[in-house]
């Protein structure tokens, strides 16, 4: 990221637009709003040349921003995490570049075999050595197998933080991750090697991640040998998370519960549970004034998802982002979950010019109507044929045998006997071939594509509109970070010179983005 100057501090009131912007935007140094007999200016010295005092506000960087503990954890500048996006959309490259601006990023490791994750480790271990960064670790209810993979990659490579996502209560892998990075320190404090960021939208599950594993999974672990007995009696003394993320309206899977109601909830639970576990926000934050809300609302640190979507260095196609820059604020839905297709889990996805949510709803109505694929009337499964699948079904069934064969065999053992779950198989075909043909980027299935999104992309494009960072070819991630807490500071300035009275023109507290 190219480095932004500071302006120069600006000494006699300036009573002029530009001049009064100019001092409220210096934020490292104090903001004075000074009467003068030409009128109401502004300046970062305590000279006031004569002037009369109406407020002053502190200098307030963007790095003061959030806990401090959550800085020296992660090693970094800012309490600022771009979060994972499945099927490696947060990239390497994305986290690479995150890392070396001093900024946490998460791989998009949920949905990719641990040997295409395995790939990005070493990068990592290559290119940012030292520098922080962070991994997904989704649960897969349907696909334990890949979770125990992952977990196993993950301790190989020491990989000493994850973002453990879409958990509804803690696993036998979640909970062995932990405590294989415990020990016992010269003090005889237990210390903790391998952080869990648990990114949660329920009070309940985030009550699990805030108390240490139960025997009931620590025992069999121990058992089995994959720990050590003295790490499951130190993990008995720590709670599984370092830190919560509270995850509001967001893309992916989501509750699309209100932040300004979660986080606080999450907040006082994590009060009373473990005072020294970290809360952060995430979904709905794609401009500046989401970023401030949740930091005034208490948040220990900010994640943001759907707005690195569409950044220079997200793993998805061109035309995948350009369709993510022409979404506004309402134009996202839900459908049905491939992950988690039949427990009738649902994800938010981009809705405007795509048929995928309908189509995807109506693959999960069927599904719940009819026990097996033979037992759909002719005239709708033509239409599956014809429309959504755009092939016969027994040949995507030939290639689900042939994708679980290397992912997970026992998916196809199980559905051998079982039409609902082979019907189940056959439809998640279609739900995560829409995740693919959007990264890919696949011209002739556009109309399919699945792009989790939120709001906050459509509020990160409305304030981008007309700046250099509208065209998506100029999005990178970590200018855009860096505008977000950059402008959620300035926005933090204005609001202590309003709550002291002083009342400014828009001109000159809306955060400028540069030209194009």
């Amino acid at each position: 990221m190219t480095a932004v100057a500071a302006p120069p501090p600006t000494r006699a009131p300036r009573l002029d637009p530009d001049g009064i912007y100019g001092a409220l935007a210096d934020l490292t140094r104090p903001c004075m709003i000074v009467r003068t007999a030409a009128g109401i200016g502004a300046t970062n010295s305590t000279a006031l040349n004569g002037g009369t005092l109406l407020a002053a506000a502190a200098p307030a960087p963007p790095e003061r921003f959030g806990d401090p503990a959550f800085l020296r954890a992660h090693g970094v500048r800012q309490a600022y995490m771009a979060g994972a996006m499945a099927g490696g959309i947060a990239s390497a490259d994305l986290v690479i570049a995150l890392a070396r601006a001093g900024l946490l990023g998460s791989f998009g490791a949920a949905g990719l075999l641990p040997d295409r994750t395995e790939q990005a480790l070493l990068r990592f271990q290559r290119e940012i050595p030292g520098l922080p960064y962070c991994c997904n670790l989704i649960h897969s209810p349907s696909e334990e197998a890949l979770e125990r993979a992952t977990v196993d990659l993950y301790l190989r490579h020491r990989v000493r933080s994850v973002e453990a996502a879409a958990y509804l209560d803690l696993t036998p892998h979640i909970v062995r991750y932990r405590a294989a990075g415990l020990a016992r320190g010269r003090d005889g404090a237990t210390t903790v090697a391998n952080r869990v960021m648990a990114k949660v939208s329920r009070a309940e599950v985030a009550d699990r991640f805030l108390r240490p594993p139960p025997d009931a999974l620590l025992a069999p672990l121990a058992a089995a040998g994959l720990i050590t007995a003295e790490q499951a009696a130190l993990a008995r003394t720590v709670p599984v998370a370092d830190d919560i993320t509270a995850e509001a309206d967001s893309g992916g899977h989501t509750d699309r519960r209100s932040l300004t109601t979660l986080l606080p909830a999450l907040l006082r639970l994590r009060d009373v549970r473990a005072p020294a576990v970290r809360v952060g926000a995430a979904g709905g934050i794609g401009d500046p004034y989401g970023v401030a809300a949740a930091f005034a609302m208490g948040a220990d640190y900010v994640v943001t998802g759907s707005v690195n979507q569409c950044c220079t260095e997200a793993g998805t196609s061109a035309a995948a982002k350009a369709m993510l820059a022409e979404a506004g604020v309402a134009d996202c839905e839900m459908a049905p979950a491939a992950d988690m297709f039949e427990m009738g889990v649902q994800v938010q996805v981009l809705k405007k010019a795509c048929f995928f949510p309908v189509r995807a709803a109506q693959l999960h109505q069927i599904y719940m109507t009819y026990p097996g694929i033979e037992a759909i009337p002719a005239d709708v499964r033509r239409r599956l044929e014809t429309q959504t699948f755009q092939r016969p079904l027994a040949e995507v069934w030939a290639d689900t045998v042939r994708y679980f064969e290397e992912r997970d065999p026992a998916q196809i053992e199980r559905a051998l006997d079982d039409p609902k779950r082979r019907m189940a198989l056959i439809f998640r075909w279609y739900l995560g071939m829409a995740s693919r043909w959007a990264t890919s980027g696949r011209p002739d299935r556009t109309v399919d594509y699945q792009l989790w999104c939120g709001p906050a992309m459509g509020a990160f494009n409305d304030w981008v509109r007309g700046s250099s960072l509208e065209p998506p070819a100029a999005r990178q991630a970590a200018v855009i970070a860096h505008h977000l807490m950059t402008g959620a500071a300035f926005l933090n300035r204005v609001a202590q010179l309003r709550l002291a009275g002083v009342r400014l023109p828009p001109r000159v507290t809306t955060y400028r983005l540069p030209k194009p």
